[in-house]
């Protein structure tokens, strides 16, 4: 079970050793069910994340996140459960009665100052009620926008922004993107470098997914900590449900081939959680 602020407490550990901190988005319950096998069999702390638009899929905050949590809380392994990319404040108010661990508000899609402003308020918040936050910054884009690859955090912003806003983690820009499905994108690793000293808090990369074994190796090396993981292990529980389905048209029950993807992302999942804990 885990305690009230255990996020930072996690990521700053992980900071000070150079080891990267493996948070994977929860998209089904097998999602959850999986990463924490995988996590379970590789020793190491695991983040579970739910994003809003997983909470639409859903039709509401409480049951994905509910069901989530009794995994979490059942593990034998810490294991956090994250809000992801939570635009909408309402949902961050439902995410703090819930008791999730920590929450990430995405306010790039407003002009600096709004975004400042907004995440200031939502931090002391969360901090009111024990929960930590993760934001970023960004004039505009949205989260696509925001972390496109040609797209760059500038470190004295970064540091000004976590100075006027007082988050816990920060995430930010250096060359990766969401939901690529191929292993090719690479780290600004000296930009990196500079954000790690210029931030007092935990650097978090999202887009992982599009980074090779050495990239996110170097990227956790240079000064990420946290580690945001989504496309590639749902394309791996995607080509293994298909698998299944092709060698067996006959397969009606749902758990048969759904079973094929949870396995598929919970070796996947332990491998990962090894690599960046190297």
């Amino acid at each position: 079970m885990t305690t009230a602020l255990a996020l930072p407490g996690l990521l700053d550990a992980a900071r000070t050793t150079h080891h990267g901190v493996g948070a994977f988005n929860v998209v089904l319950l097998e999602h959850a069910e999986a990463i924490v096998t995988g996590a379970e069999r590789a020793g190491h702390p695991v983040v579970l994340q739910i994003s809003e638009n997983c909470v639409r899929y859903h039709g509401g905050l409480a049951p994905i996140t509910t069901a989530t949590q009794a995994i979490a809380r059942a593990a034998d392994v810490e294991v956090l459960v994250h809000l992801d990319h939570v635009e909408d404040p309402d949902l961050v108010t439902q995410g703090i009665a819930l008791g999730v661990d920590s929450i990430m508000y995405d306010g790039s899609r407003l002009d600096h100052d709004h975004n400042v402003a907004a995440t200031r308020d939502l931090a002391a918040l969360c901090h009111r009620a024990g929960i930590a936050i993760e934001a970023e910054l960004g004039e505009v884009g949205g989260k696509d926008g925001v972390h496109a690859p040609g797209v760059r955090t500038d470190p004295d912003e970064a540091a000004a922004f976590v100075a006027a806003t007082g988050v816990d983690a920060l995430a930010v820009a250096v060359g990766t993107s969401h939901a690529m499905q191929t292993r090719e994108a690479s780290v600004d690793r000296e930009l990196v470098t500079r954000l790690r000293a210029a931030v007092p808090v935990p650097l978090v990369l999202h887009g992982s997914s599009g980074l090779s074994d050495a990239e996110l190796q170097g990227a956790v090396a240079a000064g990420m900590t946290k580690i945001n993981i989504s496309t590639h292990l749902n394309g791996l529980f995607t080509r293994a449900l298909r698998t299944v389905l092709d060698d067996r048209p006959d397969v009606v029950d749902p758990r048969r081939y759904v079973a094929a993807g949870r396995d598929a992302i919970a070796t996947e999942t332990a491998r990962l959680l090894e690599l960046l804990a190297a």
